[in-house]
């Protein structure tokens, strides 16, 4: 089985962090954690808050966050909190206890800014969807879900859900200054509503982890392994921008690979950029020979 790996992300809240995970930590369960006595079903926050500086632990199926006082600066800890917390997890470590049962906790919604400048990440401390939801139009999104309420917005172009995330696209007109708090609010107002983010089925170009991610047998040899670094390297740091990757094809002939962006990175100027200057020149690095290139089109 594969170890945990954690990566740092800085948030648009300087006093929190990230610590994303390459698998996943809970079954669909997320929580928050205000003290060592919230933390009663949860051994891994409660190891946390041990620490002096950690004023709250936030716990989702594929990432930690921690909120620290002001005693110390994130560059002073970060790197020894990611060491502990990944030695907690490969050591078998519990992250939360009968999860069933644990207490419900609020529903908390924060904004993050995203490599697009016409996108804005919206994380919930809950699973919104199992995969992932795109929606180019109104008229894709089911009528009474939170989806379709955002394009009610008159600014609101493109939704994209995945996990415990909605990346909002927004028209040229409009700025983030502006809506984003709005945004915010009302995403979390519905979700504390019960409003359900999407009905299954729904989303153009919606695709799953079973008919996307996983490696067919039919695959061949070079496919699976492009896939398998697609899953492993690109992937966790393109869903945290608020976006999406999907092979599309391999050809040996030219030795390019062929992606789809979706989400906040589809359409994003800075795609290409991140295309040719990082993913191109890793894939190059891992596979040698068989890749030189990679194209991508946007979702």
């Amino acid at each position: 089985m594969t170890s945990f790996q954690l990566t740092i992300k800085h948030t648009t809240h300087p006093e929190i962090i990230k610590f994303e995970s390459n698998r996943f930590l809970t079954d669909h369960n997320s929580r928050e954690y205000n003290n060592i006595d919230e933390a009663k079903d949860s051994p891994l926050a409660q190891q946390l808050f041990f620490l002096p500086f950690v004023k709250a632990v936030y716990i989702t199926p594929s990432f930690v966050a921690v909120a620290r006082y002001p005693m110390v600066t994130w560059e002073e800890v970060q790197d020894e909190l990611l060491t502990q917390i990944e030695d907690y997890l490969n050591e078998g470590g519990m992250v939360i206890e009968s999860a069933e049962k644990a207490k419900a906790t609020p529903i908390t919604v924060y904004a993050e800014n995203t490599p697009n400048p016409a996108a804005m990440r919206y994380v919930a401390n809950k699973i919104l969807v199992a995969g992932l939801r795109e929606f180019k139009s109104a008229e894709t999104a089911e009528s009474n879900t939170l989806v379709a309420k955002l394009f009610a917005f008159p600014y609101v172009k493109e939704v994209f859900v995945s996990d415990n995330y909605l990346s909002v696209t927004k028209h040229e007109s409009a700025d983030w200054d502006e809506i984003t708090q709005e945004v915010r609010q009302f995403i979390l107002d519905e979700l504390t509503a019960g409003t359900q983010a999407v009905l299954n089925g729904q989303g153009e170009k919606a695709s799953s982890a079973s008919s996307e991610d996983s490696h067919a047998e039919s695959d061949d040899v070079i496919s699976a392994e492009i896939k398998r670094i697609l899953d492993e390297y690109v992937k966790p740091a393109v869903a945290s921008d608020g976006g999406h990757i999907r092979f599309e094809a391999y050809s040996p002939n030219t030795k390019t690979v062929t992606v789809t962006l979706q989400g906040a990175c589809s359409g994003c100027p800075s795609s290409i950029y991140t295309l040719k200057n990082g993913i191109e020149n890793m894939f190059r690095q891992m596979m040698g020979e068989h890749v030189q290139h990679i194209e991508a089109v946007n979702g």
